[in-house]
């Protein structure tokens, strides 16, 4: 009966796996064999370094492992595949760990190229392949692609800018304009000083508004707000050209310099650029006799002295202001004067004015084949036509548009105004809303003048004294004429 081994330890289990008949040096394993299952090669012995069986030696070792009564002790022999099949997976852990730690910390590291570099090679690699295909295109030298920064790279003083950001200067938003800093005309009163709303113009708002002390303002009423654009629409620029308006009429006494002194008035008042109206009739007029003021000359001696007048102030001696901002050219009215205000003096006289005036309105004559109107026509850039509150005076004016048109002046029909004089009397029983019904078939707009006391007694005109409807009705007529003119 033999004693068990003792475990076998780690030191001994590390043997080759080709030495499988290998004795183990070790103590003996818990599982006993006979001795003559192992026999030792000689290369065991020389391995071991001379080492041989415990019997011939006569080691220590030999009596340790004798048996009671001095009898030699079987020692067991295990080997290698034996001990590998018998070691426990507890004790290859350890060593399987410690093995994968030493091959980890063995292996070096593998260097990479870096991005920039690698995307090089491959564009050359990409274009050699396309050159191979294609031998007949001569490739030059490639630009040099960029380098992409190495990973984790950060450029030299960089750290502080990105732990600490720069803060921008503060500029202000109209110093960096485009267009550049502001100009010194920009500093306007508007912009810079604070306005209160003006109080209203009349009524019970007028009264609040000074009863408060100003600290109530409700502001105008629609009819003023209403009034208020209409001079705006009349007070727009036309340009730098002279702009020619002729009132006409195919009977006479339908209130034609009536018209024209209304419309004139109301222009001078409400634009800001100079407004003459000219008597052009042939024969003897009657608009300097509507107009305040009396003028020391006509338009016959202006024509007479056309190359002596060289400014406004040698030209204001032949018109006639006086109560108004309307100047008035006057007609000839010498009985003793045989030859009429022709075409040619017509357009001597413009040619003048042109050069002074924006606005040059022409009281015309009833004949529409007189030489005359031939110029007038041609210059003119809209046309009002004015027609009584009569049944023939109403068919005159409706053949007035009929002979524009059959002599090629559509364009003047187009832009036509028609202007219903009433300021005589409406006592008649002429339906009105008839008659204007008719024109608004033919022309855009057609404008009432209501009967006016001041304007029924014939003599010279105060646009203060007229009916408030009156004055609407010429500030309307005035807004149309520059509506005309600025689409001209």
């Amino acid at each position: 009966m033999t004693e068990p081994s003792k475990p076998q330890t780690a030191e001994h289990a590390e043997t080759p796996a080709e030495d499988d008949a290998q004795p183990s040096t070790g103590a003996p394993t818990g599982d006993a064999r006979p001795a003559a299952d192992a026999q030792p090669t000689p290369d065991d012995e020389s391995t071991r370094g001379g080492e041989g069986p415990a019997a011939e030696d006569g080691s220590e070792e030999s009596a340790a492992h004798a048996g009671p009564g001095g009898e030699p002790a079987t020692v067991d022999v295990v080997t290698v595949a034996d001990a590998q099949d018998r070691t426990s997976a507890e004790s290859l852990t350890p060593l399987t760990a410690l093995t994968t730690a030493s091959a980890a910390v063995a292996v070096p590291p593998v260097p990479t190229q870096p991005p920039g570099q690698r995307d090089e090679q491959e564009r050359a690699t990409a274009t050699a392949a396309w050159l191979a295909e294609h031998p007949l295109v001569t490739a030059g030298p490639a630009p040099a692609a960029p380098e992409d920064p190495a990973p984790g790279f950060v450029p030299t003083g960089s750290q502080d800018e990105a732990a600490e950001p720069e803060q921008p200067a503060q500029v202000s938003e109209r110093r960096a304009r485009a267009e550049g800093p502001e100009l010194a005309a920009s500093l306007t009163s508007d912009r810079l000083v604070a306005r209160s709303a003006a109080p209203p113009a009349s009524g019970w708002r007028r009264w609040l508004y000074y009863a408060t002390l100003g600290s109530v303002n409700v502001g105008d009423s629609d009819a003023v707000r209403l009034q208020r654009a209409l001079e705006r629409r009349i007070a727009v620029r036309l340009g730098d050209e002279t702009r020619y308006v002729p009132i006409l009429s195919r009977k006479g006494g339908v209130g034609k310099t009536t018209v024209t002194t209304l419309l004139g008035m109301a222009l001078a008042d409400l634009r800001e650029d100079r407004v003459i109206a000219m008597d052009a009739n042939p024969d003897r007029g009657t608009l300097s006799d509507r107009n305040p003021g009396r003028a020391t000359h006509t338009a016959r001696q202006l024509v007479k002295d056309r190359f002596e007048v060289n400014s406004f102030t040698q030209l204001s001696t032949y018109t006639a202001r006086e109560g108004s901002r309307l100047d008035v050219l006057a007609s000839d009215s010498d009985p003793m004067v045989a030859h009429a205000f022709n075409d040619a003096d017509y357009r001597a006289v413009t040619d003048i004015l042109g050069r002074y005036y924006s606005i040059v309105l022409t009281d015309s004559g009833t004949g529409m084949v007189h030489s005359v109107m031939q110029g007038t026509l041609e210059k003119a850039d809209a046309v009002v036509l004015v027609s009584g509150g009569s049944v023939d005076e109403a068919r005159l004016a409706s053949e007035t548009l009929s002979w524009l048109e059959a002599h090629g002046r559509d364009d003047l029909v187009q832009k036509a105004i028609v202007v219903v004089n009433m300021s005589a009397g409406d006592g008649t029983r002429v339906n009105v809303d008839e008659i204007e019904d008719h024109f608004r078939t033919r022309v855009r707009d057609v404008v009432r003048i209501p009967h006016d006391r001041h304007l029924a007694e014939g003599s010279q005109v105060d646009f203060a004294k007229l009916r408030p409807a009156t004055r609407e009705a010429a500030v309307e007529l005035a807004a149309l004429v520059v509506e005309r003119l600025a689409a001209a």
